[in-house]
């Protein structure tokens, strides 16, 4: 008797039978309808790379569907006693693509290379307490901190703190040579079109149920609908609400949601004039109709919010300065910034993610459009559109940000005075950077709500930005499909639970 190792399992033949052909690969299909813009994680600030790259590679620990962190490179960690050491145990079985293990050295080069300011790491002010990496032997990393870091762990469940190889850090191929540890192999990436990942066969995470992940880039979400009307895809990442509404309507399609913590803002430029003058910016938020916006282009899937959308954090947005609507004041304002008559600026927007952008762009144009500002509207592709928020080009923009469990790992690369895109947010005052950095150090609950209350409420009546509201996401799936669970973060880290019936 001879054993054949296929995909589905080991066949027993005899000497005289016939080779049985492999058994085809299960493979879940699923379509979205915005590309990754690039393939490093610790550059990529874009929701569709990291939905992309959080399935290749891994950070430290990760974020479950309730928000609870769990392990993920590291199968432990514990803070000294004076908050000034946290240690990792990294898992005995975790290994990169090639094979090889991953490292205490290979954790060490990647967040080396994240604090590097050359790099341009999207996270970078999340790790800036970090003074020292000690790696006392292969499964060992110790994080020497300036001070307490209350928010840091959860700062590291990110894919925008995955751990390379040090070799491929060394070489300098990140991004263009991708070897993660996840649970998934990129085998094949046509860009806008298509990819293939691999079920990683010896992940340490555990069996995976099926063995491929076949994407689609479809060029709306009307498409991914019809795709999966027709079977052609099992499971899609939905991101326009009115799209959403569709999928329980047709026979064999299930829709999952969540609220999420990511956030829809108009950004300003304070750097740029008028925008600079405390008066203008709070003019617009007074003419902003944030319920009105949210029910025109969400179809009112979501909630008007403030600065802070983790569930643990968030207030009343009714406190927070002029979040009703009062047009009256925004004139008042604009005439005390010198502007009676309203002034002339752009908005940019992206086109494809979200989908809503233009429709809350167009509203927004509207409305600022009844007190005098009037607004044109430029509609970009992703990666022009990314690029120019980097480099804080803009008068202002509509922006879907990522959310955070913590205040600080959600705010201080935009509000501390060394944050890494000060440049995005291009505003900063004594008290936000106060707040935020006693924010980080606090490690009572209670006094870091009243620490981060206090900073929301100041950063609302500043109005660097207009906040607007959260949405939801969605997933959507065919009967094939079991075992997906939506998280607030919109990861869709879930796919390694599916199961695919035949």
């Amino acid at each position: 008797m001879m054993k054949i190792k296929t995909t589905a399992g080991v066949i027993a033949l005899g000497l005289t039978t016939a080779l049985v052909a492999p058994a085809a690969a299960q493979t879940l299909n699923v379509a979205w309808s915005q590309d990754a813009t690039g393939l490093d994680p610790h550059t990529q600030p874009g929701f569709a790379a990291i939905r992309l790259l959080e399935l290749v590679y891994e950070p430290l620990v990760r974020l479950d569907a309730n928000l609870e962190l769990q392990p993920a490179v590291a199968e432990s960690w514990e803070f000294s006693e004076d908050g000034t050491q946290l240690s990792f145990q990294l898992h005995p079985d975790a290994m990169f693509h090639d094979g090889s293990p991953v490292t205490s050295a290979d954790v060490r080069a990647s967040f080396e290379r994240i604090l590097d300011e050359a790099t341009g790491a999207v996270a970078r002010a999340n790790y800036t307490s970090i003074t020292g990496i000690e790696t006392p032997d292969d499964r060992t990393v110790v994080f020497q901190l300036d001070g307490p870091d209350a928010p840091i762990l959860n700062g590291m469940a990110s894919v925008n703190a995955a751990i390379l190889p040090a070799a491929a850090i060394e070489a300098g191929t990140i991004g263009t040579e991708i070897m993660g540890s996840g649970p998934f192999t990129l085998e094949e990436r046509t860009p806008n079109a298509n990819a293939r990942l691999a079920v990683f066969e010896t992940w340490h995470g555990g069996d995976i149920a099926y063995d491929e992940i076949a994407v689609s880039v479809l060029p709306d979400e009307t498409a991914i609908l019809a795709a999966l009307r027709t079977g052609q895809a099992d499971f899609a990442l939905i991101n326009d609400p009115l799209v959403a509404t569709l999928v329980p309507q047709t026979q064999g399609l299930s829709l999952n949601t969540a609220p999420t913590l990511s956030y829809f803002v108009l950004q300003l430029n304070p750097a740029r004039e008028p925008m600079g003058a405390l008066a203008l910016r709070q003019a617009i938020s007074c003419a902003i109709d944030r319920q009105d916006i949210l029910d025109a282009a969400l179809l009112g899937e979501g909630e008007v919010t403030g600065p802070l959308t983790s569930p643990a954090y968030r207030s009343d947005p009714a406190s927070l300065f002029c979040y009703e609507q009062d047009q009256d004041r925004a004139r008042e304002l604009l005439a005390e910034a010198g502007h009676p008559d309203g002034f002339s600026a752009t908005i940019i927007a992206a086109t494809g993610e979200p989908p809503t952008a233009s429709a809350i762009a167009q509203l927004i144009q509207s409305q600022l459009g009844e007190v005098g500002i009037e607004l044109e509207i430029e509609m970009q592709e992703m990666n022009v559109y990314i690029d120019r928020w980097l480099a804080g080009d803009f008068d202002m923009a509509v922006a879907l940000n990522g959310g955070r469990v913590d205040p600080y790992t959600m705010y201080n690369r935009y509000w501390t005075r060394d944050g890494n895109l000060q440049g995005v947010a291009n505003y900063i005052d004594d008290t936000l950077d106060t707040l935020m950095r006693e924010g980080r150090t606090e490690t009572d609950e209670a006094a870091r709500r009243e620490i981060f209350a206090e900073f929301e409420s100041h950063l609302a009546e500043t109005a660097p930005w207009i906040w607007l509201f959260t949405g939801n996401t969605y997933t959507a799936q065919t009967e094939a499909v079991d075992g997906f669970e939506a998280s607030p973060t919109g990861s869709l880290f879930g796919l390694v639970d599916v199961t695919l019936s035949e």
